[in-house]
C-alpha cells in the first residue's frame, strides 16, 4: 500500500481520537483548554531532505522507520497550566500508544524553543490487520506558538548556515519574555476565576 495513503489514514484516526477526547473533556469540565489545532503531513521533499541530513539513504523503508514526524499534530492551549491537562488527555487515549516524550517547557532547547512533544503510534485498520504509524504531537501555548513561528521564519532566512549571534540572542530573549507572558496570563486567569466563583 502507498505509504502516503497510510500517513493520511493515521492523520484521520489521530484527528478523530483527539477530537473525541477534547469533546469529552469539554462536556465534563464545561471548558475547552484548546485554543486551536494545526496538523499536517510532511511533504516527501521535506522528509527526504531530513533523511539526507541524517545521512540515510532515500528509501521508503528509511522514511517509515527514521522520520517519526511525517504526521504532525499541534495543539495550542490558551494557558500554560492547560498544557499538562492536554498531555493527560492524550495519555488517557485507548487508541494512541505513547512511545517517547520530550518536555521542552521544563527543559527548553538552547535556542529558547518551548513546547511539549509526544511521539505516538497511531493504529490504522487495514484488511491485513492493524498497523501502527508514528506521529508527533506538539502541545504548546499561544505565546510559544508565536515564538516558534518566528523562529521557523528566521531559520528559512539562513538555510544551511548558522544564525548570526545577535539574531539568536534576540530570539532567545523573546523566548524568555514569552515564558514570562505565559506565567502572567496564568495568574490573570486565576484572578478571573475568583470572580466567576
Amino acid at each position: 500500500m502507498n505509504l502516503m495513503l497510510k500517513y493520511n489514514m493515521a492523520m484521520e484516526v489521530l484527528c478523530n481520537d483527539i477530537d473525541t477526547l477534547i469533546k469529552e473533556y469539554v462536556n465534563k469540565n464545561n471548558y475547552n483548554p484548546v485554543n486551536h489545532i494545526e496538523h499536517r503531513i510532511k511533504t516527501l521533499k521535506s522528509a527526504y531532505d531530513k533523511l539526507e541530513k541524517k545521512g540515510y539513504e532515500l528509501t521508503d523503508d528509511n522514511l517509515f522507520t527514521q522520520i517519526r514526524d511525517m504526521v504532525g499534530y499541534r495543539i495550542i492551549c490558551n494557558f500554560l497550566s492547560e498544557v499538562e491537562d492536554v498531555v493527560k488527555l492524550i495519555e488517557s487515549s485507548k487508541q494512541l500508544r505513547i512511545i517517547s516524550r520530550k518536555d521542552y517547557i521544563t527543559h527548553p532547547k538552547d535556542s529558547g524553543y518551548l513546547s511539549y512533544h509526544l511521539i505516538v503510534e497511531v493504529p490504522i485498520y487495514l484488511s491485513t490487520g492493524i498497523e501502527y504509524i508514528t506521529a508527533e504531537i506538539q502541545i504548546r501555548t499561544l505565546a510559544m506558538n508565536f515564538w516558534a513561528a518566528l523562529d521557523h521564519k528566521i531559520q528559512y532566512k539562513f538555510p544551511g548556515e548558522e544564525i548570526p549571534t545577535e539574531v539568536a540572542d534576540e530570539l532567545y530573549d523573546i523566548s524568555v519574555k514569552a515564558r514570562d507572558l505565559d506565567t502572567r496570563m496564568v495568574e490573570l486567569n486565576e484572578i478571573m476565576n475568583k470572580y466567576k466563583d
